[in-house]
């Protein structure tokens, strides 16, 4: 996952809006979102590779997502998409969960994990070993730490900002918040270790090149009732890939 922007107890009707972007070569085996067989409680994508996922959502209306960073940090073997599988499972508080990942962070490549409720929110990174509760807002978060102020995260900021004026929400409408195509010039990029062409074909929210780019769209909404709604569009270097999944179910 490399791109989120997300709602926090910003909106009347809605205490929780996310929309998020996978990106990731295109020949990784990946399992679009269901609920898991072997997790019935856990709706989620999963990466065929290491078993885990980079967003879910239970029953209950927990969610997370995790996401690389770029520029250094650690480089190990353990997967990250464990991180967010964990917090789903995780049936204890979750600041504790939190606290467990940051002490363990130098088994993992540099992450960050984002995850909560309509309730709470909760972020860690292993690059600072401290877990932030946050307050209402609106935040962005892609390889880098949250709300930094990349061009693609800020016009994902944006376009959330203008689609939750509408008194009404809904999921499929919410996937266009990150679908924008475009880069942005080179003086505005960040340098992150990659070079200029790299960094270039990575700036805009929605990817799309030869090997790599946005593998799916993926929008959670909670209501201030508890009713959820999850949609995920799949793509392959830019076109859609199957039918758009849409849940919608009570939390329990």
């Amino acid at each position: 996952m490399c791109l989120v922007t997300l709602a926090f107890q910003a909106h009347s009707r809605y205490p929780l809006v996310v929309v998020a972007n996978r990106d990731e070569f295109y020949d990784r085996p990946t399992q679009p979102a269901e609920f898991w067989d072997d997790n019935p409680s856990i709706l989620a994508g999963r990466d065929l590779d290491a078993g885990g996922t980079w967003f879910g959502v239970d029953r209950k209306g927990n969610w997370a997502t995790v996401t690389n960073t770029r520029g250094g940090g650690y480089y190990a073997d353990k997967s990250r998409g464990g991180l967010p599988t964990g917090f789903l499972l995780n049936e204890g508080d979750s600041e504790d969960y939190f606290e467990e990942v940051v002490a363990a962070g130098e088994l993992y490549s540099g992450f960050n994990l984002l995850a909560g409720s309509a309730h709470e929110l909760l972020y860690c990174t292993n690059a600072r070993g401290r877990t932030q509760r946050l307050n209402p807002g609106i935040y962005t978060l892609s390889n880098d730490s949250l709300d930094t102020p990349w061009p693609k995260s800020e016009l994902a900021r944006a376009r959330l900002n203008l689609a939750i004026e509408d008194d009404e929400l809904n999921s499929e409408a919410l996937l266009a918040v990150l679908g924008s195509r475009k880069t942005f010039p080179d003086h505005l990029l960040p340098d992150t270790g990659l070079g200029i062409e790299m960094e270039r074909s990575l700036s805009s929210p929605f990817i799309v090149g030869p090997s790599y780019g946005t593998r799916c769209t993926t929008v959670l909404l909670i209501d201030d009732k508890g009713n959820i709604e999850f949609a995920e569009q799949s793509f392959v270097q830019g076109k859609p890939l199957g039918k758009l999944r849409q849940y919608q179910f009570s939390a329990a």
